[in-house]
């Protein structure tokens, strides 16, 4: 049974009061400067109506050389709190989304298998858009509190003139922001859906960049094409009902602002008419009432932001609150030990039972493929202990007793389509650049060939899943790696399948070699291989059924002669 881990959050509502909370400081000092930015534009055209006022008074020179300075100083004020109240927002938004993306990845990475029904690329899209808007909640927040504030500081100021000017703009800005709110719901709903649209549109991309030569192979390019236009077509059209959405809120939300702001100055204007406010409080409000628009169309686009942000956190949710398919233990495999396949039974295996001793190797001929696939599947721990029966011991301990990452680092299955990633060849044969027997796995896989061919030698650039290299180089560039990890434990999948014979019985002598005294499993048919093996298990029906030498097995039965014979 899963237990829920407390640290993961469980909603999107979760995951923006984390980002909130480990932001507050970096909010509070971009809080008080844009709010300083906000005041200090709101005071500007309350000045120039207290300079319009005095100096209809007084007609001094002096008098006119205080309010420009003054207004110099706002001016300063003004740019100088925009200019850093953005940089700590911006710097705290991206480091928040950092933080997220890292996150999602590290749970998309996660070797334990997770109940989450989203492809890689879906994964790649929380990653990085949904991590970005998720995050803009840093800067949303302060906006809004300081464009709330503009518009108080105005409302105030209109109503010391007048208090008829005050209350128009706050309940303008009530009733504004009462039709955008509704507005914002269904904006946030569309996004959520159009990230989930534009998600599966680059999953699909990464799966038809993954069957690219299969596809190539018998022809299926036009109809990969057709299945992708229809899912990228329903991504375009979600797209375009959120831009349409988008489009009215700016559009109503422009409309409304003009129009609180049109009333105010025609309000002002009257009320000047009828001589209840001065010359200098009408230019004031006219000043406030063209610079209200800005915060207003700030303050009314906030809600907009915040439904994207929650609605992006919640896609965020679904990877970041699945819990893992099984719990780990916290054990750690003994050092040298061997590896026990004890009763299993999972799709095609049956009761399958056998035993590799420590610095054994043992090659494995699986009659049916789906067999093979099954039992690396199940070695990999991508099959979660409770989904099949029996038990498998790594050093004399069951799986379930160790952590997920004790029996990474000790046990180690290479699938035999491996994946190659873009950099070179010696960052694809050690990731982590702590290898100590890079040469020796290049000699034992026989790729020494493709360093000797380029200049650069190991250093030669890869593409991205090798497509500059070859299907056989790619396979033993793939080999080069798993030897030189150097686990206790190393399971091959058919490592062999996409090189010529001559080339096969030389790393199979490599295998052997550099595997001396530690414990391997290699699931194959390649008679090099399996000659070169202390042991050979054939794998019928689901069980063990027959074992031996190679070549006993080759003098003795007659099924083996005829499924490993070229």
């Amino acid at each position: 049974m899963t237990t829920p881990d407390p640290q993961r959050p469980r909603r999107g509502t979760g995951i923006l009061r984390t980002a909130l909370r480990r932001n507050v400081g970096a909010m509070a000092r971009g809080t008080a400067l844009m709010g300083l930015y906000q005041a200090g534009e709101t005071a500007f055209p309350i000045a120039l109506g207290l300079i319009v006022e005095h100096s209809l008074q007084e007609r001094s020179l002096g008098s006119l050389g205080l309010s420009i300075g003054a207004l110099a100083v706002i001016i300063t004020t003004v740019s100088l709190s925009w200019r850093f109240g953005m940089r700590v927002l911006q710097e705290a938004n991206t480091t928040e989304a950092h933080r997220w993306r890292v996150r999602v990845a590290a749970c998309g990475l996660q070797p334990v298998a997770r109940d989450v029904d989203l492809k890689s690329g879906e994964v790649l899209t929380i990653a990085t858009e949904d991590a970005d808007q998720t995050a803009d909640i840093i800067e949303v927040v302060p906006l809004l509190i300081s464009s709330l504030v503009a518009v108080l500081v105005a409302a105030v100021a209109l109503g010391l003139a007048d208090l008829r000017l005050g209350l128009l703009v706050i309940v303008g800005t009530v009733a504004i922001l009462s039709v955008l709110s509704v507005m914002s719901k269904r904006i946030g709903t569309g996004t959520q859906e159009q990230q989930a649209r534009v998600a599966r549109a680059g999953a699909k991309v990464a799966d038809l960049i993954t069957g690219l030569r299969p596809l190539h192979g018998f022809g299926g390019n036009h109809a990969a094409f057709t299945s992708y236009r229809k899912v990228s077509t329903d991504a375009r059209h979600q797209a375009i009902t959120v831009a349409r959405a988008n489009g009215a809120y700016a559009g109503t939300a422009l409309a409304l602002n003009a129009v609180l702001a049109a009333a105010v100055t025609l309000t002002a204007g009257w009320l000047a008419f009828e001589r209840r406010i001065t010359i200098g409080e009408l230019v004031m409000a006219v000043g406030l009432a063209q610079f209200v628009m800005e915060p207003l169309k700030l303050f009314s686009e906030m809600p907009k932001y915040v439904m994207t942000a929650r609605a992006s956190a919640e896609r965020m949710a679904l990877v970041l609150s699945a819990p893992p398919v099984t719990a780990p233990g916290r054990d750690r495999p003994a050092e040298g030990g061997g590896l026990e396949v004890d009763r299993v039974r999972y799709g095609s295996l049956s009761e399958l039972k056998f035993q590799v001793a420590a610095g054994e190797f043992v090659a494995i001929v699986a009659y049916r493929p789906r067999a093979a696939a099954d039992l690396a599947s199940i070695l990999a721990v991508n099959i979660p202990p409770h989904a099949y029966e029996g038990a498998v011991r790594v050093g004399g301990q069951e799986i379930t007793d160790l952590a997920i990452e004790a029996v990474r680092e000790h046990t180690l299955v290479n699938p035999y389509d491996a994946e190659i990633f873009a950099g070179t060849l010696r960052t694809n044969i050690d990731p982590s650049g702590t290898s100590r027997t890079v040469a020796e796995a290049v000699e034992a896989s026989m790729l020494t060939d493709v360093v000797a061919l380029h200049r650069e030698g190991l250093d030669h650039s890869v593409r991205d899943r090798g497509a500059n290299l070859s299907g056989g180089q790619r396979q033993r560039l793939s080999l080069a790696r798993a030897l030189a990890a150097d686990t206790d434990v190393l399971v091959l999948h058919d490592p062999t399948t996409a090189v010529d014979a001559a080339t096969e019985q030389l790393i199979a002598r490599g295998i052997a070699k550099m595997r001396r005294g530690r414990t391997t499993v290699v699931l194959t048919s390649s008679p090099a291989v399996l000659d070169a093996a202390d042991r050979v298990l054939v794998l019928d029906d689901g069980v063990i059924t027959a074992e031996g030498t190679h070549r006993t097995l080759l003098a003795t039965d007659e099924a083996y002669c005829r499924a490993v014979a070229r």
